[in-house]
């Protein structure tokens, strides 16, 4: 119970420094969370205001991948960290971390929402490209029916 607060406590310092755009401190500070979880989570916390600021932040996303795949739920931490990049429109960041997603129905979630993002922003023939690469027949019959009531 004592390396949960103690984390807790870590990543509300974690966050202090996020805020203040002490990116480097932050992260320094994230790697010492004892719970995989919470550092996870302010991992990811870190690289999300890194590119929401306009920073360098590649080293950063790829280290919170790492973070993530040390976890006992990687797949929950990834898709967090996905939909967040997706939500930015970020849609090859959200790829590229859908790709260390091995839970493939899960992976391939991720990939029609990305495709369908950009079926709406009018790049038809990547959202269909994208659709093709999914593995999950189930999750790429879904996409293709949403793109159909996209278009």
């Amino acid at each position: 119970m004592q390396a949960w607060y103690r984390s807790r406590a870590l990543y509300d310092a974690v966050m202090k420094l996020v805020k203040a755009g002490k990116f480097d401190d932050a992260m320094e500070l994230a790697e010492g969370i004892p719970d995989g979880s919470v550092r996870s989570k302010a991992v990811n916390e870190i690289v999300i205001e890194m590119a929401k600021m306009g920073e360098d932040y590649r080293e950063a996303l790829d280290r919170a991948i790492e973070t993530a795949l040390e976890t006992k739920n990687p797949t929950k931490n990834l898709m967090g960290l996905a939909f967040e990049f997706l939500e930015m429109e970020k849609f090859d960041d959200a790829l590229y971390i859908a790709e260390h997603i091995t839970d493939l129905p899960n992976r391939s979630k991720v990939q029609a929402e990305v495709a369908l993002r950009f079926a709406r922003k009018g790049d038809v023939k990547r959202a269909m490209e994208l659709i093709e690469d999914i593995m999950d027949e189930d999750v790429k019959t879904w996409a293709t029916s949403m793109l159909a009531s996209e278009l």
